[in-house]
């Protein structure tokens, strides 16, 4: 199967690429697929003749798209309806990534697929404008709702902890937001073993199990929980810390442009039952990436 594969150097994309490698993989850098360019996203396709698209490229930044909202909202919302709508005119279906961050955090219980969307910040609501310019498209889609992604490379949570806390004896953490954290190796798995389902079949497939789709890892924890857990980590494989002390704060002590939800687990009963997939918890995950630094 031909799969265009978009935003193959980011952390999903990039263990994505390594797991469909079994497939005719297409994945053009940013500067020959660029989402910045709309002009030139359909007649890319068109040139690719993909069967499947998976797009993992996006604008990430969530505090900085609270200013640069026209580059989010060009390449977070606009852009994936074009892709949508050259996917329909190639016969291809797509795969697109899309966030916890477009629910307003008020939930009590984990999100389902089917509930109602109310971003908080400018990034989520470029990236719910992405998943109703996909759906207005017509074609075979699956969004996919993930959350809390990273991965042992990049800019990310783990990432900036692992250098603070190799830097800083006291380290202040928010306690008050609750999410499931993703890495990029499991987030992969879980895409592709879709991918696989679908044999060489992807609309067909995409035409009785589209839609949108909540895929993170199980469990849930806070930002605190985690950071916490990912200095237990470093210091049972021998990581150089100078952290000593980890201090809960609430969101209203650590401000930042971006308003982030105050609950944003995503219910995986569909992915469970519908698609057979258990992902790993959030724990185990953590511990695979762990092990991958240390070596």
């Amino acid at each position: 199967m031909r799969i265009l594969l978009t935003g193959a150097t980011g952390q999903i994309g990039g263990s994505l690429k390594v797991r469909l490698s079994g497939h005719d993989v297409v994945a053009p850098d940013r500067k020959a697929f660029d989402l910045e360019q709309s002009e030139t996203i359909a007649p890319f396709i068109d040139r690719v003749r993909p069967h499947l698209i998976i797009n993992c490229a996006a604008y990430t930044a969530v505090d900085d798209a609270e200013q640069d909202r026209q580059r989010a909202a060009q390449i977070n919302g606009i852009a994936p309806g074009l892709i949508a709508a050259a996917a329909k005119a190639a016969g291809a279906g797509l795969i697109h990534f899309s966030t916890d961050y477009v629910f307003d955090g008020l939930a009590k219980q984990p999100y389902r697929e089917t509930d109602g969307c109310m971003p908080l910040n400018a990034y989520g609501r470029t990236k719910l404008q992405g998943e109703q310019a996909i759906a207005a498209a017509g074609g075979e889609y699956l969004i996919v709702r993930t959350s809390w992604i990273y991965a042992a490379a990049g800019k990310n949570f783990l990432m900036t902890m692992l250098r603070l806390g190799a830097e800083r004896p006291i380290l202040r953490v928010v306690v008050d937001q609750t999410g499931a954290p993703t890495s990029a190796n499991a987030m992969a798995s879980i895409v592709a073993a879709i991918v696989t389902q679908m044999g060489n079949a992807p609309t067909q497939y995409l035409r009785q199990h589209g839609g949108v789709l909540n895929a993170t890892c199980a469990g849930q924890t806070t930002w605190h929980g985690f950071a916490t857990t990912i200095f237990d980590e470093a210091r049972r494989r021998g990581m150089r810390l100078a952290v000593e002390t980890v201090e809960p704060v609430a969101t209203a002590q650590y401000p930042t442009p971006a308003r982030r939800p105050n609950y944003s687990v995503l219910d995986l009963t569909r992915l469970n039952r519908e698609f057979g997939i258990a992902p790993a918890s959030w724990r185990d995950a953590l511990t695979e990436v762990m092990d991958r630094l240390a070596h």
